[in-house]
C-alpha cells in the first residue's frame, strides 16, 4: 500500500500588481486560504489608483489617497509581494518563472497581467523624443515627475488625442500652464467623437488656456544648449514653443518575456472569455489582454479600470483548481471631469457600421454606435444620466431595428426599445 503524503498547496505566480493583478490574487486566497500565491511587479511600490494619479499630478491630492494596498494587506493575506523584480522568461515546459535577479519562481497556474509601457516617439523617428522635460504618463512615480515639472513650467505641449492624452492636457490646465495640444485629425478622439460633440470639450480647454491645434502632431523637438525641451516642430512646419511636453500615442504591450513560448501574442496576449491563453495553466487579464468578449462575439480589447479588475477576478477564480468555470462579460466604461466637463464613454465606441448622435445644449451631447442593429457603444458628455440603461442594452444584446433614432431621446424610452426587440 503507497503512504498517502499529504498534497502539496497548489502554488499560483501572478505577474503584475497592477488592479487585475491585485483582483486576481486577492479572489484566488478567497477561495483557497491554503494556496501559495506569489505576485511579482517591477514596480517599486505596491497597488495604486491609476484613476486618481491624474488628480495628484493637477496638484489636486497629496499622495495618501492614491494608494490602494499597503505591503501589511499582503502580509495579511499571506501573499507573497515581490517589488522591485523584473520578469525575463517563462519555461512553460518546467512551469517556472525567471526574473533578473531575484531567482526562479516554480507555478502551478500562472497569471500575466503586465500591462504595458507608454509608446515613445523615437520609434516613429522623431528627433529629441526622449528630451528632459518630455514626460509620458502611466504610473505613480510618472505622476510625481510630472507634478514637479508642471508646478514650475510656463509654456506645454501635448501629443496624443485619445483618453491619456487629454489627462495631459488637463494638468496643464489645472497648472497654469499656457499649452497647444497637438492632434493629428480634426477633432479630439476622432474614432469616437463627431466634431460637433468634440468642439464642447475644445472650448473648455481653451478656457482653461490649452489651444487643440488641428492637423498637427510632431516631426521632432528642439531642445536648448542642456538638453531640455523648448519646442516642437508639427507636420506643417510650424514651431509651438514649450518648456513641459507630453505624449501618450498608446501603449506597447509588455510580452517580450512570452517571445519563446506558446502564448500567442497579437499586439497583447490573446485569451479566451475565461481569461485562459492557448498555453496550459497560463492565463491573462487587464490591458495586456485581447480577449473574446462574448457581446460582441469577436476578439478586442479594452483598458478601462472596471474591465481590468473584473478579469483579474474572472481569471482568479479559473486559476483555482475544482472552481465552476467563470466566463468574463463586460460592459466597460472610463469616465473623466476634465474641464469641469462629465464625460462617459461605454462600450465599444470605436467601432461599429452606424451611429446617432444628437447635441441637446452648448454643454451635451451624445453618440451611440450600433453593430447589426445592436448598441455596442457610446460617448456621453454633459448629461449622464442615461448610461446605465444604455449600459443594459450592450449587455442584453437589444435588438433596436429601425427604431434607433429613440437612442436619442432625452429620456431613454426602455420600455419602447424593448418592445422593439420583441417584435424583431
Amino acid at each position: 500500500m503507497l503512504p498517502n503524503f499529504p498534497r502539496m498547496s497548489p502554488s499560483h505566480v501572478i505577474i503584475g500588481d497592477g488592479i487585475a493583478g491585485s483582483s486576481a490574487a486577492e479572489t484566488i486566497r478567497e477561495a483557497d486560504p491554503d494556496a501559495d500565491i506569489t505576485v511579482i511587479t517591477d514596480e517599486g511600490e505596491a497597488l495604486y489608483n491609476r484613476i486618481l494619479i491624474k488628480e495628484f499630478a493637477k496638484g489636486k491630492l497629496p499622495e495618501a489617497p492614491i494608494s490602494i494596498h499597503e505591503p501589511g494587506w499582503y502580509e495579511e493575506r499571506d501573499i507573497d509581494l515581490e517589488l522591485n523584480t523584473h520578469v525575463t522568461d517563462i519555461d512553460t515546459d518546467a512551469h517556472e518563472v525567471e526574473t533578473h535577479d531575484s531567482g526562479t519562481y516554480e507555478y502551478d497556474k500562472l497569471l500575466v497581467a503586465t500591462g504595458g509601457t507608454p509608446t515613445n516617439l523615437s520609434g516613429y523617428g522623431v528627433d529629441n523624443a526622449d528630451a528632459d522635460g518630455i514626460h509620458h504618463f502611466w504610473t505613480f512615480q510618472d505622476a510625481r515627475s510630472i507634478r514637479e515639472h508642471a508646478e514650475e513650467a510656463d509654456k506645454g505641449i501635448i501629443v496624443g488625442a485619445g483618453l491619456l492624452g487629454i489627462d495631459l492636457a488637463a494638468i496643464c490646465g489645472a497648472q497654469d500652464i499656457e499649452a497647444k495640444y497637438l492632434m493629428r485629425g480634426e477633432c479630439w478622439w476622432r474614432y469616437a467623437l463627431e466634431k460637433e460633440g468634440a468642439e464642447i470639450l475644445h472650448e473648455a480647454m481653451r478656457e482653461k488656456g490649452v489651444e487643440p491645434v488641428f492637423d498637427s502632431g510632431v516631426d521632432a523637438f528642439e531642445v536648448d544648449e542642456d538638453g531640455h525641451v523648448e519646442a516642437a516642430i508639427d507636420p506643417n512646419g510650424e514651431r509651438y514653443e514649450g518648456d513641459f511636453a507630453g505624449v501618450a500615442i498608446g501603449l506597447n504591450f509588455n510580452t517580450e518575456f512570452l517571445r519563446d513560448t506558446p502564448v500567442e501574442t497579437d499586439n497583447g496576449v490573446v485569451v479566451d472569455e475565461y481569461m485562459q491563453t492557448g498555453a496550459e495553466d497560463i492565463y491573462a487579464a487587464g490591458d495586456i489582454t485581447k480577449f473574446h468578449d462574448t457581446i460582441l462575439g469577436e476578439q478586442t480589447q479594452n483598458g478601462a479600470w472596471g474591465s481590468a479588475k473584473e478579469q483579474g477576478s474572472v481569471a482568479g477564480t479559473n486559476m483555482v483548481e475544482d472552481a465552476e468555470a467563470e466566463e468574463f462579460r463586460w460592459v466597460p466604461s472610463y469616465s473623466i471631469t476634465h474641464f469641469d466637463f462629465p464625460f462617459l464613454s461605454f462600450g465599444h465606441p470605436t467601432i461599429g457600421d452606424e451611429s446617432v448622435s444628437r447635441k441637446y445644449s452648448d454643454t451635451e451631447w451624445r453618440r451611440l454606435v450600433l453593430k447589426d442593429g445592436k448598441v455596442i457603444g457610446g460617448v456621453f458628455i454633459g448629461d449622464l444620466s442615461q448610461q446605465s440603461k444604455v449600459k443594459r442594452l450592450v449587455r442584453d444584446e437589444v435588438h433596436v431595428g429601425d427604431k434607433k433614432e429613440l437612442l436619442l431621446d432625452e429620456d431613454l424610452g426602455m420600455d419602447k426599445l424593448e418592445a422593439t426587440a420583441e417584435a424583431n
